[in-house]
């Protein structure tokens, strides 16, 4: 946060929060720091930053100043301690698991993801023998099951994307501190404007910078918040934490840095030898993205909601999955931890089937069918034939996205012209 204001208001913090004018040119928008390494200012200043007993910049790959303004503003957003900018929301997710697992260790995550978070999980961990049993989110005693000694945390995400189901933040954290181990929560479909996690008793929040926190569709990135709640010194099973690090002359990262342990880990560990490094440019994009996201999200809201119950009423839909339909059995979910709101990503289901699916999102003319979410247009896919398209049969309909099933993320147009081009494309089928 800035020197010279504190806040409550989100709005206030999404413009202010992370961000001072520069010191050197006095410059009020934070410079984007294209370099990829920074001079020190005498031998020992060097051994201390790379002994992590101070704070500076080394390497881009690490730290960066236009990154760090980023992060300022999402942890301030979150209510965490702070935050870790990286390249994207895979990569922010990866950097996560890294820092908790060891070979043979496992993963409770929701089983209605994003299907690339399903296909990384599936599929990628693996590689790293790391273990994952997916579970119905909805069911706390499924979630609770699944917990075995070799499990390191519990993975969902609040607004589940594709279909806007709502989950039980507090019900499942409840489980995974029970349990020793901390509840992850991916908030990229909510945004800090419609759901704060951490105040449900989350630990660690990633996110997509690219969907609606940057929100124009002109960057990739991803960052990681850590509440700094979470004990790291309980259990052995974060040994990466709580035992001496080789690599940092034996230094314990929960005794040097309390509870700053996590994020610094996942920065001074997994990033430094992983690499998925944020471009300064496009921190600057997502910053700049993130000053207007009150009002973004306000509009997309109230579209996504006049959308969702004019699609209701076509005899073309079968169903519509959307939170914020006073109908949906997640709407009691909603008012709970989104503020009554149910987003602006949601999905229905067309009578025609797959067939319709593929000639509605053809047919569509101001909607742009492509593989993103949270953007200033609205958007539209066939998660069947798209960005599900990697799981079998059975996998799609549990993650919400069977033949039938299509995607929209509402844009901030007018909502006459949004439903004007879904009731001809509509009609076309």
């Amino acid at each position: 946060m800035t020197d010279h204001l504190e806040t409550t208001h989100l709005e206030t913090m999404a413009v202010h929060a992370g961000t001072e004018p520069d010191p050197t040119t006095n410059a009020r928008i934070t410079p984007i720091y294209q370099t990829s390494s920074y001079v020190f200012n005498d031998v020992d200043h060097a051994a201390d930053l790379f002994n992590l007993d101070a704070v500076g910049n080394i390497y881009t790959r690490i730290t960066n100043p236009t990154n760090a303004a980023l992060e300022g503003k999402i942890a301030a957003m979150e209510g965490g301690v702070a935050a870790l900018a990286v390249a994207s929301g895979h990569a922010a997710q990866v950097l996560v698991f890294h820092v908790l697992m060891d070979p043979g260790a496992h993963i409770v995550a929701a089983k209605k993801l994003y299907g690339g978070s399903l296909n990384q999980l599936a599929y990628a961990l693996k590689k790293m023998a790391w273990n994952v049993t997916f579970v119905d989110a909805d069911n706390l005693d499924e979630v609770k099951a699944a917990i075995t000694d070799e499990t390191r945390c519990v993975f969902i995400e609040s607004l589940a994307n594709p279909g806007g189901v709502v989950q039980d933040i507090a019900g499942i954290a409840d489980i995974a501190h029970t349990a020793g181990i901390p509840l992850i929560v991916d908030n990229t479909m909510a945004s800090p404007m419609l759901c704060r996690p951490f105040e449900h008793g989350a630990d660690i929040i990633v996110h997509s910078g690219t969907k609606f926190l940057g929100g124009h569709g002109n960057s990739i990135g991803g960052l990681i918040v850590d509440s700094g709640n979470f004990d790291w010194t309980k259990s052995e099973k974060f040994s990466h934490l709580n035992q001496p690090n080789p690599s940092y002359h034996g230094k314990v990262f929960t005794e040097a840095f309390g509870n700053l342990a996590f994020i610094l880990a996942a920065r001074a560990l997994a990033l430094r030898d992983l690499g998925p490094a944020l471009s300064p440019f496009n921190a600057f994009q997502i910053l700049t993205g993130m000053e207007t996201l009150a009002l973004r999200m306000e509009r997309i809201c109230a579209n996504g909601l006049a959308l969702a119950e004019w699609l209701k009423a076509r005899d073309e839909v079968s169903w519509v999955s959307y939170a914020g339909l006073p109908d949906s059995p997640y709407h009691s979910l909603a008012q709970k931890y989104l503020g009554g709101h149910g987003g602006g990503v949601f999905t229905f289901g067309l009578k025609g089937g797959y067939d319709a699916g593929v000639k509605l999102v053809s047919a569509v003319k101001m909607f742009s069918h492509l593989a993103n979410i949270g953007d200033t247009r609205s958007l539209i896919i066939h998660p069947s034939s798209t960005t599900h398209r990697q799981l079998g049969a059975e996998e799609q309909i549990a993650a919400g996205a069977g033949p039938d099933v299509v995607r929209v993320s509402v844009g901030i147009e007018h909502i006459d012209d949004i439903i004007a081009d879904m009731e001809q494309a509509l009609l076309s089928l």
